[in-house]
């Protein structure tokens, strides 16, 4: 049983892990492809979408869907 539990914990953090990576891709190319003249807000709102739409896309939920959302909009947004 403990053997079974440990199988599924890698391929968990497998796939958390490469949600991520994956993520920071999709936010570089939210970022290139965003209008040059969005400021502030408007910018942020545009780019979270972007990123929303890309783990969407990729049919991603749960914890998976989360990294992958929070390193797109670190990418996009520069932090």
């Amino acid at each position: 049983m403990k053997v079974i539990a440990i199988i599924v914990a890698s391929f968990w953090l497998a796939g958390a892990a490469m949600a991520q990576s994956a993520g920071a891709t999709a936010g570089a190319a939210c970022k290139a492809k965003v209008d040059k003249s969005l400021h502030g807000a408007s910018l942020t709102s545009t780019l979270k979408k972007c990123c929303r739409d890309a783990a969407t896309a990729q049919k991603l939920h749960g914890a998976a869907e989360t990294g992958f959302r929070k390193s797109c909009e670190q990418t996009a947004l520069g932090t």
